[in-house]
């Protein structure tokens, strides 16, 4: 694989997004993207693709512990589908129960951060959550 994945927790505020190495096995914390306009939005994850030799997106899709979907499910179906229209690569969906509370651990118990510098960080790192989730599942298939 000469090409980077990139794992997405879209959020109706904020989208974290992460990368993984040139060969799928390290998930990083990457950039958070204002999410203002939905538009603008798509147009700058395309930009991080372009410049970041992205050739797959995971996007998390939020689901209740029973595995129905979430009240945000239908809002991240609607920005896969754009995200889809305006790039021809491969955007999976991967269920990300758990990362928030997963990051929010993590934060707090492994990281000597301020509670400002914790909410900077939330969405990338659960970002790369979701995307490590993938690589595992990619590595295991």
């Amino acid at each position: 694989m000469n090409y980077r994945i990139m794992g997405i927790d879209y959020g109706l505020k904020k989208i974290g997004v992460a990368l993984s190495d040139t060969m799928g096995i390290i998930a990083s914390p990457f950039s958070t993207i204002e999410n203002t306009n939905s538009q603008a939005s798509i147009k700058e994850i395309l930009k991080l693709v372009a410049e970041n030799n992205v050739g797959e997106i995971a996007v998390g899709m939020p689901l209740n512990m029973d595995g129905s979907e979430s009240s945000m499910s239908c809002a991240v179906r609607e920005f896969i589908k754009r995200l889809k229209e305006n790039s021809a690569l491969p955007v999976v969906e991967i269920d990300e129960r758990l990362t928030t509370s997963q990051t929010d651990r993590m934060l707090i118990e492994e990281a000597d951060i301020s509670r400002a510098e914790r909410k900077k960080a939330r969405d990338k790192i659960a970002a790369s959550l979701i995307l490590r989730v993938y690589l595992e599942r990619k590595c295991i298939s």
